[in-house]
């Protein structure tokens, strides 16, 4: 593939994004969304962050297979049980963290 042909390939993903993008921007100012899509969208950024976070909990290193003394797992359990009781995103992270560092000490 020549330089060219790539570079063209790049400003044409890069205007697609930014068209897809603006898109919704203008739609979303200027149409009216039904209210059954609206209370959807409300769960987008939570299973986003689910889906990215998760994966890094359960396979630490990429690697692929379930390993039971991970101590992430019961790391994020109790830090998922802190942001359930408190919806304190600074308490989270510090118990979290602190969890993890814990159970990193408790199983080496």
């Amino acid at each position: 593939m020549s330089d060219l042909v790539l570079w063209g390939m790049f400003l044409a993903v890069g205007i697609g994004t930014f068209v897809m993008r603006l898109s919704f921007v203008e739609i979303y100012g200027r149409w009216r969304i039904p209210t059954l899509l609206s209370r959807a969208l409300v769960y987008v950024p939570p299973s986003v962050l689910a889906a990215l976070v998760l994966p890094a909990v359960v396979y630490p290193h990429g690697q692929g297979a379930f390993v039971l003394d991970n101590p992430q797992i019961p790391a994020a359990i109790v830090a998922a049980w802190i942001a359930w009781k408190t919806r304190s995103t600074v308490l989270t992270l510090a118990v979290g963290m602190a969890a993890l560092w814990g159970f990193k000490v408790i199983a080496s």
